[in-house]
């Protein structure tokens, strides 16, 4: 069975050459300034993955030739597979990029909708033809090799990638088959591929992810590696059965796309200081506590970008790793095989580390393991999963940690959430609607007395009025009052108590944040409702 486990795809927003505009003129090609009238039946004489992949767009037939914008017009092999395609001789000419990424969106931004519904084929099928179960593997690996069906699987994740998804999700239902994107974290539906196709659809991304095929009954991971814009894009595939077959979720891990930077993250300068002099501590436990999906990891990984000098042996121990870190050594979980986080931070330190990133302290044997190691003097760096930074400490006693040995190790906690940006393009500032008033206290209605900021939607952020991603930081410094109050095993609300004054909570921070109109106060509350029951 062939295992096809990189697929190549190219986007259509990689711009030319600096000098690509007077090199086409030198050449005596046109180039084009302004929005050229394009032909819509020569726009379907070339499939929209190849146009999409050779960034090429035909524009008209002029005397018996096909006249080809290109985005590279120097692209001899690009036109020469053009022609041979179309059975045109070609005529090249450039475009500025802009319009050219403009007039591709226009005729091919929906190019894996068209691709599903020109597949679709009979929408009359009847509910036969819906079991699954019915088809053989050997028939599935037949159809998930046809090359329309690969194209549109590429297709599918290109267009999540150039739309900046982080998820990818596949849902099978009795009559139709969903397909979603997560975009700043929100789960956006897309054009639904014909049911008949899920068969294939799915057994295509599990031969890209080097899964077993013919085994649909049991949940599976797997991984794709895909070329983008000349970078490497690393996808997480993950598959469970339902009722109606396998849903498949797709995690995109892309490197440029993550910011490893504490200020690009959202946090003040004035909270980059402090967490800068905690993370450079010669030794303890530093922790970043939130929800699954908070950013908890990427803030990690900022700190150990920030952190990294050839002098230093840094080491991770991660489930699974998601991003690689150039000069760091990084160590998946392996609990098959018997490696674990507790097992692996074992071995760890017999590697003589500096600094350890453990992905997550889950269970006793961890924590104690990771308590011991920043006793011994380590820099230990994980995550917990808490509702705030003060909760993260009781966790770790609950773990069966002693408090006086939490006490002794624990330099600080960050706890973090993440809300949506507002497009910079498109926000404006309006009066504080009266559904929103009533959930904020009145010292922080106060802060809105000039209005609250809002995206009105716009081109750049698909209408939706927001654009990337931002968060919310609470930061725990770990004082001399703290610690006394932690070995002498206090409650959450009495640790509080001992916080100064100048504490800054998740809470806080966030509506900070909507103020200056980086957020809105809608992602505040949606972000921040559980932290305080007092809102």
């Amino acid at each position: 069975m062939e295992q096809n486990t990189e697929t190549h795809v190219e986007s259509l927003e990689v711009a030319p050459p600096l000098d690509a505009k007077q090199t086409c003129l030198n050449m005596g090609m046109q180039w084009h300034e302004l929005v050229p009238e394009v032909d819509v039946s020569v726009v379907e004489l070339i499939d929209p993955e190849l146009a999409v992949r050779l960034r090429v767009l035909p524009i008209a037939i002029q005397n018996e030739r096909l006249q080809v914008a290109m985005l590279s017009p120097t692209d001899i092999e690009a036109a020469d597979e053009v022609s041979t395609v179309t059975s045109y001789p070609v005529t090249r000419s450039g475009m500025e990029p802009d319009i050219f990424s403009e007039l591709m969106q226009k005729h091919y931004g929906t190019t894996a909708a068209r691709m599903a519904e020109s597949l679709g084929g009979d929408s009359s099928a009847s509910s036969t033809d819906h079991n699954v179960d019915a088809i053989e593997a050997d028939n599935i690996l037949v159809m998930a090799e046809q090359p329309t069906l690969i194209n549109l699987v590429n297709l599918l994740l290109l267009e999540a990638i150039q739309q900046r998804a982080s998820d990818v999700h596949i849902e099978p239902f009795e009559t139709e088959l969903k397909v979603k994107y997560r975009i700043d974290g929100v789960l956006e539906e897309q054009p639904p591929p014909p049911k008949h196709l899920q068969p294939a659809l799915i057994g295509r991304i599990k031969i890209m992810s080097s899964m077993n095929i013919a085994e649909r009954y049991v949940p599976q991971d797997g991984h794709i590696a895909l070329r983008f814009e000349g970078r490497k894009v690393d996808i997480r595939v993950s598959t469970v059965p339902t009722l109606y077959g396998e849903s498949v979720v797709m995690r995109i891990l892309d490197k440029s796309t993550m910011p490893l930077n504490f200020l690009s993250l959202g946090m003040t300068i004035e909270m980059q200081d402090k967490v800068d002099s905690l993370i450079e501590k010669p030794h303890g436990l530093v922790l970043v506590t939130g929800p699954t999906g908070s950013g908890k990891t990427t803030s990690l990984y900022a700190a150990l970008n920030k952190l990294y000098d050839p002098r230093k042996k840094i080491i991770t121990i991660e489930d699974p790793v998601e991003y690689e870190l150039n000069g760091i050594n990084q160590i998946p979980v392996n609990p098959k095989r018997g490696l674990t986080f507790a097992s692996g931070l074992r071995s760890i330190l017999r590697q003589d580390p500096d600094i350890i990133f453990v992905g997550e302290i889950r269970d006793g044997d961890t924590a104690d393991i990771a308590i011991r190691s920043a006793l011994t003097g380590h820099l230990i760096f994980s995550t917990i999963h808490t509702n705030d930074a003060v909760s993260s400490i009781g966790r770790l006693v609950d773990m069966g940690v002693e408090p006086y040995l939490v006490a002794s190790v624990l330099e600080g906690a960050i706890a973090q959430r993440l809300g949506r940006r507002i497009c910079d393009d498109c926000k404006e500032q309006v009066p504080l609607s009266e559904d929103l008033s009533h959930r904020l206290t009145a010292a922080e209605r106060s802060q809105f007395s000039a209005g609250m900021w809002e995206g009105k939607g716009c081109k750049k952020c698909s209408n939706s009025g927001f654009r990337s991603r931002v968060g919310f930081f609470e930061l725990l410094s770990v004082t001399p009052a703290l610690r006394s109050a932690i070995s002498e095993n206090k409650n959450s609300t009495e640790l509080t108590g001992t916080l100064p004054e100048s504490h800054i909570t998740m809470r806080e921070d966030a509506i900070a944040k909507a103020v200056k109109g980086i957020t809105t106060i809608g992602e505040v509350l949606r972000a921040t409702q559980d932290i305080d029951s007092n809102f």
